[in-house]
Parts: C-alpha cells; sequence; structure tokens
C-alpha cells in the first residue's frame, strides 16, 4: 500500500460518496484498468457504467487527438460540422418524431434540461419517478433523485412525487399464483400521484432498468402501459437511458423491447463511451413550443464538437462492429452464468437485468430473502484481490446487488473469466463464514 499516496488524498480531497477503491490506477486499456504495481483488473463496470468500447479504443484516441489539435472548443453560440452530423446520425436511430438534438456533457445535466423544457412547454411542473430513481445530483435531477442524497441539503424542488419501483424479487404486489402484479402496482401508484398532485403533471422521468436502483428491468408492458398513463394525464414521458443506450441491453436503445417511444429522451454515459457527452432529443414540435416561450439553456459546453466528433465515432464503432448484435449475444451467456451461480449459491437470490446490463443480488439465504449487507462488501473485495473489480450497490430493504456491466468488446474469454472469479470470491467469502 502506497501511504503517501493515500495520505495525500486524505490532505487534498473532497470526499464524495463511496469509499475509494484501494488500488492507485495508472493506465487502462481494453477491458482492464492497471494499477501502481502493473496488477491488472478487468473492468465489470466499464469505468462508471460509460466505457463501452473499453478504454483506450483506438477509433476514440484517434478522434480525440484529432480534435483536440483541430477543433474542440468554441463560443457558445458557434456551430461546427461534426455537431449536425452527429445530431443527423442520433436521428437516423430514433422513432420519429426524436429528430432535435441537444448537446451537453453529463447525464446530470441532460436531465436538467429535459425537466425544464417539459416544465416550459407543458406549463406545468410536477415531475414522477421511481421510488429507487437516480437521475443526477444537479438540484432540478436531484430532486427527482429518490435512491440517496436528498437528507441534509434544504428542500428539493416542489413537485417531485414518487412511483414504486417494479421489483418482481421484492414488491409486495402478488397475483393468486404469487407471481408480481405490476399492473395492480401501476394502478396504486399512481392512485397515489394524482392524490397528492397539486393538478400540475408534467412529465414523468424514468430509466427503463433501475442501474443505481439495483438493476430492476420493467416488466414487459410496463412502460406500453406508463405510456398510456401519462398521455391520459397529458404528461410527457421522459427516458433516461444514460446507461441503457446505444446497445447496451441488446437493443440499440431499451425502449425498443416495448415498442414505446419517449416524448424527450436524455443520453450520457454510454454515448461518450468514458468521455464527458450528453444529449437531449426531442420532437420539432416540443422543441419549437420551448423555444418560442424563451427556453434557455445555454452552457461553456453547449455543442462543443469535440463531443460531438466522440459521440459520432461512438456510434460508427458499434455499428461497425454490431456491438447491439453483440451485447445481445454475449448478454444471454451473462444470463446463463448467472443463473447458474443462483442455482449454486445459497446467497444469489435474484439474477435480473438485459444484454451487458445484469445484476444479482446478494441474500443470507433463498428462502427468507433477508439482505446481506456485509456480504457484497467481502465478495467485491475478495473479487478485487483477484483481479476483478464489481461495483455494489446497498439500498434499504434490498441484498447488496453486483452491478455487471463490462465494455460491449470485451472478449468471451474475458467475460467467462470474470464470472469464474466471481464464482470463486463467493465461495471463499461462504467458506470463511
Amino acid at each position: 500500500m502506497d501511504t503517501t499516496f493515500w495520505d495525500e488524498a486524505d490532505r487534498l480531497l473532497i470526499r464524495y460518496g463511496a469509499s475509494f477503491t484501494p488500488r492507485i490506477i495508472e493506465r487502462a486499456r481494453g477491458a482492464y484498468v492497471f494499477d501502481r504495481e502493473g496488477r491488472s483488473i478487468l473492468d465489470f463496470t466499464s469505468g462508471q457504467m460509460s466505457a463501452i468500447l473499453g478504454h483506450a479504443h483506438p477509433d476514440i484516441v484517434s478522434t480525440v487527438s484529432s480534435a483536440v489539435a483541430s477543433l474542440d472548443h468554441l463560443y457558445s453560440g458557434m456551430l461546427s460540422p461534426p455537431l449536425l452530423a452527429l445530431a443527423d446520425r442520433l436521428a437516423s436511430t430514433l422513432p420519429t418524431p426524436l429528430g432535435k438534438t441537444l448537446l451537453l456533457t453529463t447525464g446530470a445535466e441532460a436531465n436538467e434540461a429535459a425537466i425544464k423544457m417539459t416544465k416550459l412547454y407543458t406549463g406545468r411542473y410536477e415531475i414522477v419517478s421511481f421510488d429507487r430513481s437516480w437521475h443526477g445530483m444537479t438540484q432540478g435531477a436531484a430532486s427527482a433523485t429518490f435512491s440517496a442524497g436528498r437528507r441534509g441539503y434544504g428542500p428539493p424542488i416542489p413537485g417531485n412525487l414518487a412511483l414504486p419501483t417494479p421489483n418482481a424479487y421484492r414488491s409486495p404486489f402478488r397475483t393468486t399464483d404469487g407471481a408480481h402484479d405490476w399492473e395492480a402496482e401501476l394502478a396504486y401508484g399512481f392512485a397515489l400521484v394524482d392524490q397528492q398532485s397539486a393538478g400540475s403533471l408534467a412529465a414523468c422521468l424514468v430509466e427503463p432498468i433501475l442501474s443505481s436502483g439495483g438493476i430492476i428491468d420493467l416488466p414487459p408492458g410496463y412502460l406500453r402501459r406508463l405510456r398510456q398513463m401519462c398521455d391520459e394525464r397529458r404528461m410527457l414521458l421522459i427516458l433516461d437511458e444514460a446507461q441503457t443506450g446505444l446497445g447496451r441491453t441488446g437493443t440499440m436503445y431499451a425502449f425498443e423491447r416495448d415498442g414505446v417511444a419517449p416524448d424527450i429522451l436524455t443520453l450520457s454515459k454510454t454515448l461518450g463511451a468514458g468521455l464527458p457527452v450528453a444529449a437531449v432529443v426531442t420532437s420539432a414540435e416540443i422543441e419549437q413550443v420551448c423555444h418560442d416561450r424563451g427556453f434557455l439553456f445555454y452552457t461553456t459546453h453547449v455543442s462543443d464538437p469535440l463531443a460531438a466528433a466522440v459521440a459520432l465515432t461512438v456510434l460508427d464503432v458499434i455499428a461497425r462492429e454490431e456491438l447491439v448484435r453483440r451485447a445481445a449475444q454475449l448478454g444471454e451467456q451473462l444470463t446463463d452464468r448467472l443463473l447458474a451461480l443462483r442455482d449454486e449459491h445459497e446467497v444469489v437470490g435474484d439474477v435480473r437485468g438485459r444484454g451487458l446490463l445484469q445484476g444479482i443480488e446478494l441474500v443470507t439465504d433463498k428462502a427468507s430473502r433477508t439482505p446481506a449487507d456485509a456480504l457484497g462488501t467481502r465478495v467485491t473485495s475478495a473479487c478485487l484481490d483477484r483481479g476483478l473489480h464489481m461495483n455494489i450497490v446497498q439500498l434499504p430493504g434490498m441484498g447488496g446487488i453486483f452491478r455487471i456491466a463490462p465494455p460491449l468488446t470485451i472478449s468471451d474469454d474475458d467475460l467467462y473469466a470474470g464470472l469464474d472469479i466471481l464464482d470463486a470470491s463467493l465461495k471463499a467469502v461462504r467458506h470463511e463464514q
């Protein structure tokens, strides 16, 4: 352990959440990061769920090098060819009428802009999101975030209402045969929303798969019914596909599975493949109304050519290397292996997710489904000791949920190696008990 480094980190840095991983990372390539001692660590989280092309992808390196040397940043009122090329390419991947793009930097910023557009367009202010949601740390996005970070900062923005997250593993809503009754749950949730509303419902902001909420995949049919309920209330539907967009779930966008398109789509993380890039995409009609009413989201890095060039390259690589199809294929293999882990290990209670965004929930035992809070920390440490970086979400009332989101470019061998390490770590920790 390099004590000098960590002493300096303690002296110089503001801590901002979970504990820092106890390795000093000096470089990364492909599906691996490498620490100061030269040890390789298989990255099962794609950085912060972002580096879908892996680290140091040669096309991204080339694009960044070229853009920095020629055209990386402009006055916010200036436009460049890469921006229009990206907007056109994004529109070609999306259903009509999604065709107007605002290029930004972070997912929180994109959700902030989407919320502001919604309020301006509808003339209303209430935003509905899931009670396990995570949409960002800026004020509007944080107010629509219910999974963490709500206490101690004063009042959130008025008008944020919560829907129950449809967690099939733990939901109390059940049919007579014990299956998850998500339709009753959604109806109950909106009855509560209607009761609490001040008559100003503007939009519903959700992720198709809640990632920080514990890898909760919306049940088939849920999104379509949610769309109908929004339409009945003249609410817009905003889909936050920061982590699910651009192929990770085995379709280009996660909403494609349900055949439902949003009024506003937000993208980030995967759009930049590890670099800070985000976008808001909406219809010409919504954009026109917002413009007529004076929409303002003028930021330092809006429409930056470097961000546009990187995102365009990401879309090129995804298409050329057929990474959407690959994510679907590898996702099937990942599901099979995770289900095998569930069958073998008493502490693996549930497997969920799609494509290369999946998770397992740890419990003390399958019968009780009691959250195993301390177990996840020990398994995470055991994985790191064996050369695998895993991320675990700990939420009240749920067991530790490992989020598995490797790069879409990961090799079969590396995917299997990571799962072998996870298996070995589960066994090692169980034997220590």
